[in-house]
């Protein structure tokens, strides 16, 4: 089956709308365990990272519905990239940028455990779904033709600063909804 220019064949969907599949059980591990940990991990976190400002700790305690927030929109970015893929036959600089970055987000995972000498969220899920989707997806690409070599690893790091904002807005978007349930309340 061919889906491109002749000699190309098609990217398994399950190379495409799997990158939102294996994110989404990443994510639910993070989901799970974010809010409970960031709270218990603390102490023994400020002991093994002394250079750390205490404001970061303090930004860092995520309450459940922060961390719900904040997980469902990076999963409206993922599931917007597994859709371009699909869409795209894998071609999409979004999906393929948002692929690396699963994988690449899985080193970090794995990292930040070393450093901190014990789990941390997401730690599970990074080395046994997201890394291993990643690397079989990009096979898949190679496998079918598709050029890859479009994504270096630092366009990747451009989730980053997507973390971050998601998680700098989260705090401003969850008190306009209070300020508006208490409004509709009202009337």
């Amino acid at each position: 089956m061919t889906d491109g220019p002749v000699g190309e064949s098609a990217v398994p969907a399950a190379a495409t709308w799997g990158l939102f599949v294996a994110w989404a059980i990443h994510d639910a591990e993070e989901l799970a365990t974010m809010a409970h940990w960031t709270r218990r991990a603390r102490p023994r976190l400020e002991a093994a990272l002394p250079w750390v400002p205490a404001a970061v700790w303090d930004r860092m305690d995520f309450s459940q519905e922060h961390v719900n927030l904040s997980v469902g929109l990076v999963g409206c970015v993922v599931a917007a990239a597994a859709a371009d893929g699909a869409r795209t036959n894998g071609r999409s600089p979004l999906y393929q940028t948002t692929l690396a970055a699963l994988g690449l987000h899985a080193v970090s995972h794995v990292a930040s455990a070393v450093v901190t000498r014990g789990y941390t969220p997401g730690v599970v899920t990074a080395p046994l779904v997201a890394a291993p989707f990643s690397l079989w997806a990009r096979r898949e690409l190679r496998r079918a033709g598709v050029p890859t070599t479009s994504v270096r690893p630092t366009t990747a790091l451009l989730f980053v600063p997507l973390v971050a904002a998601v998680h700098g807005t989260a705090p401003a978007l969850l008190a306009a909804g209070r300020r508006l349930r208490r409004g509709f309340r009202r009337r």
